[in-house]
């Protein structure tokens, strides 16, 4: 008797029929799957009613219930600060061996369940604006500002209690910045951080302090970790900027006694500098202090990122002025030799509309300086200025072209009203104004790449600062007449 080959038989058959309706019916499904929308996340008041983790959920239900009730027990309202301090600790312990995912749950729980009472927060309101105008006004007012205190931020203040609590709050916020646009529940816990920082670091708080050579090691190492301008590339280039003719200040809280939030860099000179190079330059001789009639401020380090948005650099630059005057009384001009770090990518974007506006000669002695034939592209100036573009003599007109356009980006160019470089925005809005640009000023890869080595100086003229943030407030950048002539041309 003959055996039928497999695929001939009624059950091989059969069985082809199942795979195929199989693998059908998976497609199908999970082309079904494709067109569902995504199920939003469940927040934190449904998964601590549930009984299972959904996938993607980082703490199951029962764990999620045991991290609310330790974040509960830091703020029962019969625990001292003190008992809740160490609870606040117990609970950062747990945080510091966490999962990324974990961590996030436990700022979806600061978030959703210490919020303030929405009722509570309306009936005050309410009470306020009935009261506006009459003599139970400061009453309702005081009685509003104590229901918009959530329970939120009498956790945070708990958490700022033990030892290591502030380091704990704003590398918390360090890590949670980056997830604020991917995720908006958390935008409470950002802005409740945020003001709470405002506060505990007022510059009424923070300690200036001088480092020097002989600063501790550790200190050191933290100047060479955290310097974001200049990087420092060795212990020689450290000291070199905290040589005789240079200063260095940091802005310190008490209860961070160890790391420096900002410090500024100082070289003492005779004349306003323009180019890094020479101060950067470990082989120069330190300038005669006899002579120092400018101080220029060349680099200046936020340090701690969870601090975004709390602002201490004009009072540092402030305090610096006081405290250099005091020592060098000879000290006449205050400014910056500042990079551009948004110009180059602004070039690329507004540089057609900026090679448009030039008139007709003026293009074609462009073209003529980049050895083209025809009209001359944006991307084919910047590559020019780009690629060898420091030699370019002061009357190439590839020179000229790319400094106005400095000038205009530096001294016109705004976003809801404010400067458009995020640098130029830090110095004017101190109350300085935009001074000079300079060629070649950095001729590092970096600042090739930011502003093909330009560099600006910014004037802080001290009987001028008011008026020029006025001028500011109303959207007019101030810039010397120098730049302004620059911008016309």
């Amino acid at each position: 008797m003959t055996t039928p080959p497999p695929d001939s038989s009624p059950s091989s058959s059969s069985w082809i029929s199942r795979k195929v309706g199989s693998l059908r019916a998976d497609k199908a499904d999970k082309a079904d799957k494709a067109d569902k929308p995504t199920p939003p996340e469940r927040s934190t008041h449904e998964r601590l009613e549930a009984t299972l983790r959904r996938s993607g959920e980082a703490l199951a239900p029962r764990v999620l219930r045991r991290v609310l009730t330790d974040l509960q027990a830091v703020v029962a309202p019969r625990v001292s600060e003190i008992e809740g301090g160490r609870r606040a600790q117990a609970v950062a312990d747990w945080y510091a061996a966490a999962a990324p995912e974990e961590r996030r749950d436990l700022w979806l729980l600061m978030c959703e369940q210490f919020a303030a009472d929405a009722a509570h927060v309306q009936t005050a309101q309410q009470r306020y604006s009935d009261a506006a105008g009459t003599q139970d006004a400061p009453q309702a007012e005081a009685h509003l500002r104590r229901a918009l205190v959530s329970p939120r931020t009498r956790l945070l203040q708990r958490f700022a209690v033990f030892p290591q609590g502030m380091r704990f709050l704003v590398d918390l916020r360090a890590e949670l910045l980056p997830q604020l646009k991917a995720d908006r529940r958390l935008l409470p816990l950002d802005a409740e951080l945020e003001q709470l920082f405002s506060t505990w670091f007022d510059v009424a708080f923070l300690q200036l302090r001088r480092l020097s050579w002989d600063s501790p090691a550790s200190l050191l190492e933290k100047l060479i970790k955290y310097e974001a301008v200049h990087d420092i590339k060795s212990w020689a280039d450290l000291k070199n900027r905290l040589d005789s003719d240079r200063r260095c200040y940091g802005f310190f809280h008490p209860r961070l006694p160890d790391e420096p939030l900002i410090f500024v860099e100082v070289a003492l000179v005779d004349s306003l500098s323009d180019s890094v190079t020479p101060l950067l330059d470990e082989d120069a001789a330190p300038a005669d202090l006899k002579r120092a009639t400018t101080a220029i401020f060349y680099s200046i380090s936020n340090t701690q990122v969870g601090l975004r948005g709390v602002s201490f650099g004009d009072s540092l630059i402030k305090h610096v002025v006081e405290t250099l005057t005091e020592e060098f009384p000879r000290l006449r001009t205050f400014a910056t030799l500042s990079p551009i770090p948004g110009f180059r990518a602004w070039l690329a974007k507004q540089g057609a509309a900026q090679l448009a506006q030039l008139p007709p000669k003026e293009r074609a002695e462009l073209a003529r300086a980049l050895q083209l034939e025809g009209e001359p592209e944006i991307a084919q100036v910047i590559a020019a200025a780009a690629d060898g573009g420091l030699q370019w003599p002061p009357k190439s007109p590839v020179r000229q072209f790319v400094t106005r356009c400095a000038a205009r980006y530096l001294a016109r160019e705004t976003k809801d009203g404010r400067p458009l470089d995020a640098v130029a925005r830090f110095h004017l809005g101190n109350g300085a104004r935009v001074e000079r640009l300079n060629w070649a000023g950095d001729p590092s890869a970096k600042g090739v790449k930011q502003s093909f080595g330009l560099m600006v100086n910014y004037l802080y003229d001290l009987k001028r600062l008011d008026r020029h943030r006025a001028q500011l407030a109303e959207g007019r950048i101030p810039a010397s007449s120098e730049i302004d002539g620059l911008c016309k041309g």
